[in-house]
Formats: C-alpha cells, sequence, structure tokens
C-alpha cells in the first residue's frame, strides 16, 4: 500500500506542471479568440492588432526561452510572471475592443 501512495503520489507531482502549462496555452488561445473576433467585428483597429500581437509574440517568445532553460517546463515565478503579463495584454484587449 505504500509503495502504491508513492508511485501515486509522484504520479500527480508529475502532472501538475502539464496542467498549469495547458492553462497557460489556453489563455494565450483564448486571447488569439477574442483578438480574431475583435478584428472581425471591426472593434479593433489594425495598428490596435498590431500592438497587441507584438507583445503576445514577445511573450511567447519569453516563454519559449524560459522552457528552454528548464527543460520544458516553468518555475512557479516564471509561470506567476507570464500570467501577469497575460493579464495585462487581456486588459488591454478589452480596453482597445471598448473605446
Amino acid at each position: 500500500m505504500k509503495k502504491f501512495f508513492s508511485a501515486t503520489l509522484l504520479m500527480s507531482s508529475l502532472l501538475i506542471p502539464a496542467s498549469q502549462a495547458g492553462e497557460i496555452y489556453n489563455r494565450r488561445v483564448e486571447q488569439q479568440d477574442r483578438i480574431a473576433q475583435g478584428v472581425a467585428s471591426g472593434s479593433l483597429r489594425p495598428w490596435e492588432t498590431a500592438k497587441i500581437e507584438r507583445e503576445e509574440g514577445a511573450i511567447n517568445r519569453e516563454i519559449a526561452r524560459d522552457r528552454f532553460y528548464h527543460c520544458g517546463g516553468l518555475t512557479p515565478g516564471e509561470r506567476f510572471r507570464i500570467n501577469h503579463q497575460l493579464n495585462s495584454v487581456s486588459n488591454q484587449i478589452y480596453r482597445y475592443k471598448h473605446n
């Protein structure tokens, strides 16, 4: 029983980073959908779209760099920083779509 518990604990600890990485991926996909909807409806101007896309590109490069240095994973501090940056871009998308 003790071996089963330790194996279960090990497997669950391995799955946590994958789900957190999935959270970041899902946020990026949802933000791209919001941008596409704003472009289609005309609520985002071309220069606003370009600015948002540049910022998201910088975040994507940062994620790739962090994953490279940490063997495919992200540290809790990196996840916090990336979520903070994604929050900032999300707020910017909202402001641009509603101005």
